[in-house]
C-alpha cells in the first residue's frame, strides 16, 4: 500500500520574544496585523508538539510568512524549531513569503525587522531576500530532485508516487508575487517529469490561487497568486488537482472548473496564529488516487498562562471578529473604553470628534432585532412561524457576530433554510436593486460579471463552495 502523509502548516508569523517589550507600539502592531503575535512561539511550539506527537506521519511542510517582521531574531529561533522536528524524525520543507524577507530598497516589500520599545521602535538585522535560500537550504533544496534557483522553488519526492512542487512566490514582494517567465517553465517541466515517473503532483505556494471570496479578486486581485489564471489553465491541462495556499489567514476550500468540466482545489489553510488556527494533515493513496484532508487545532496554549481559558477563548479579543465584537457594544456604553480599544486600529482622533454620533449609532445598531432586517429585506413571508419567533427574540447583530467568526474560520452555518439567511438574503437582494437602479458605480466594479451582491453574500453566510472547509477527501486521477 503506497500511502504518504504530511502536515502542512502556515502563516506562523513567529515573534522572538527578544523584539518586544509590554508598550503601545506592540500592542497597536498586533491588533493592525489581525493574530496573536505576542503568543507566536508558544502557539508554533503547541502544534509542533502535536506533529511530534505523531510517530506516523514522518513530514511536515511550511508554506511561507514564518516569521512576522523579517528580522533574524525570530528567523534564528523558527529555525531551531525546524531541527527540533528533525530531531525527532521528520522531513521538513519550508518555503517563504513576503514576511520573511526585507525588500531593503531591492523590490516593494516594506518589511524592515525591529524591535518595538515602550515608545516606538528600533532597528535589528534583517533577513534579505537573496538570504532565505541559503538559510532554508536543509529544508527542501538539499532533498530535492529539482530547484530552481532564481525563485528557490523545489520539487520533492514525498513518497512512493507522489511529488510535492513547492513554489516560492515572492515575485518582487509587492504588486507581483509569482514566478516570472523561467521559473514558469520549470514549474512546466517538473509536472512533466513527474507525469512520466508515474508521481502524482500535488503543488504548494503561499498566496491563493483562486479567491477565497469572489469580491476578494476584484478589490484585492494584487494579493493572489501572480499570474493565477494561467497557472489555473496549466493545472487543468496537466490534470494537476490541487494547489495548497496560505497568506488570507482564510480556511477555505474553492473548487475551480474550467469550460471543458476540468477541474482543480486550491487549499488555503488559515493562519496558526489566528484564535482559531489549524494545521492540515495530508493523506495520499498513491494506489488509489485518491488524497485525504483533515484539519486539526490546538486546545490550549502550551507554556501559555491564559487563566483557565482555552486557546480560542484567549486568541479570539485579540482577532478582528473578537476586536468588533467588543467595541460594537462599548460605541454606546463606555466610550472611553471603545477608544481605548480603538486605538491602534480606527483613526481615534476623528471618533473623539463625532461621540455623539457614534454613540447614537451603537445604540441604534444593537437595538435593530433579526425580524426588522427579514422585513425590510421583504423575506418576512418566507420564515416559518418558529422562525419569525426566533427573529422577534434576536439582534442583528449576534448574526453579524457569528458571520464574523467564520471569516477566518470557514463553514458559517447560515444555510439556506435558516432565519438568518433569508433575513440577510433579503437584504442583499434589495440592496442589488438599489445599486442597479441608482447605477452606483463603485459598488458595480466589485461585483463580478454575471454575480450580485446577493450571491456574494452567500459566501460568508455558509459554505456554498465545497460543504466543509476542513475536510475533504477527492480524486487525484
Amino acid at each position: 500500500m503506497k500511502k504518504t502523509s504530511f502536515y502542512l502548516l502556515t502563516d506562523s508569523h513567529y515573534v522572538s520574544k527578544k523584539n518586544w517589550v509590554e508598550g503601545k507600539p506592540f500592542t497597536f502592531r498586533e491588533r493592525s496585523d489581525q493574530i496573536a503575535l505576542k503568543a507566536t512561539p508558544e502557539i508554533l511550539d503547541t502544534f509542533l508538539d502535536k506533529v511530534i506527537a505523531d510517530t506516523e506521519t514522518d513530514t511536515v511542510l511550511f508554506t511561507g510568512d514564518n516569521i512576522n517582521n523579517c528580522d533574524m531574531n525570530s528567523h534564528y529561533e523558527f529555525r531551531e524549531r525546524l531541527e527540533r522536528l528533525v530531531a525527532a524524525g521528520k522531513k521538513v520543507y519550508v518555503t517563504y513569503a513576503t514576511h520573511d524577507y526585507s525588500g531593503g530598497g531591492e523590490d516593494n516589500n516594506w518589511f524592515e525587522g525591529c524591535r518595538y520599545t515602550e515608545t516606538g521602535t528600533e532597528p535589528l538585522e534583517s533577513m534579505k531576500r537573496g538570504g532565505l535560500f541559503d538559510f532554508y537550504y536543509d529544508y527542501g533544496p538539499k532533498q530535492a530532485l529539482s530547484v530552481h534557483r532564481e525563485s528557490g522553488s523545489f520539487t520533492v519526492q514525498l513518497g512512493e508516487g507522489v511529488r510535492l512542487i513547492a513554489i516560492i512566490d515572492n515575485g518582487d514582494g509587492g504588486g507581483y508575487c509569482g514566478l516570472f517567465e523561467d521559473g514558469v517553465e520549470w514549474l512546466k517541466s517538473e509536472i512533466k517529469s513527474a507525469k512520466e515517473n508515474g508521481d502524482y503532483v500535488l503543488l504548494a505556494t503561499h498566496h491563493p490561487v483562486l479567491p477565497p471570496w469572489e469580491v476578494f479578486r476584484h478589490v484585492a486581485d494584487y494579493e493572489l497568486y501572480g499570474g493565477y489564471r494561467e497557472l489555473c489553465e496549466l493545472m487543468c491541462e496537466e490534470n494537476v488537482r490541487v494547489v495548497f495556499t496560505g497568506h488570507t489567514h482564510i480556511q477555505n476550500i474553492k473548487k475551480y472548473t474550467d469550460s471543458e468540466g476540468r477541474w482543480l482545489l486550491d487549499i488555503s489553510t488559515i493562519a496558526i496564529a489566528n484564535a482559531a488556527g489549524k494545521m492540515r494533515k495530508i493523506t495520499v493513496d498513491a494506489d488509489e488516487g485518491v488524497c485525504d484532508v483533515t484539519s486539526i487545532g490546538i486546545e490550549k496554549i502550551n507554556g501559555k498562562d491564559t487563566g483557565g481559558l482555552s486557546a480560542y477563548e484567549y486568541l479570539y479579543p485579540l482577532n478582528f471578529p473578537g476586536i468588533w465584537e467588543k467595541l460594537i457594544p462599548l460605541m454606546s456604553s463606555d466610550y472611553d473604553s471603545f477608544l481605548e480599544l480603538a486605538e491602534g486600529y480606527l483613526p481615534v482622533d476623528k471618533l473623539k470628534k463625532l461621540k455623539p454620533l457614534v454613540k447614537l449609532a451603537g445604540k441604534k445598531v444593537q437595538k435593530i432585532k433579526l425580524s426588522s432586517a427579514a422585513k425590510l429585506g421583504r423575506a418576512w413571508r418566507e420564515l416559518t412561524p418558529e422562525q419569525k419567533t426566533q427573529a422577534k427574540n434576536k439582534k442583528l447583530t449576534d448574526t453579524v457576530y457569528v458571520i464574523l467568526r467564520h471569516i477566518y474560520t470557514g463553514n458559517a452555518p447560515f444555510t439556506p433554510d435558516t432565519a438568518e439567511y433569508k433575513a440577510v438574503n433579503g437584504l442583499a437582494s434589495r440592496a442589488d436593486k438599489i445599486v442597479n437602479t441608482l447605477n452606483i458605480k463603485k459598488i458595480k466594479q466589485i461585483i463580478p460579471d454575471g454575480s450580485s451582491l446577493r450571491e456574494m453574500a452567500q459566501d460568508f453566510l455558509y459554505n456554498c463552495r465545497t460543504g466543509n472547509d476542513d475536510e475533504i477527501t477527492f480524486s487525484l486521477k
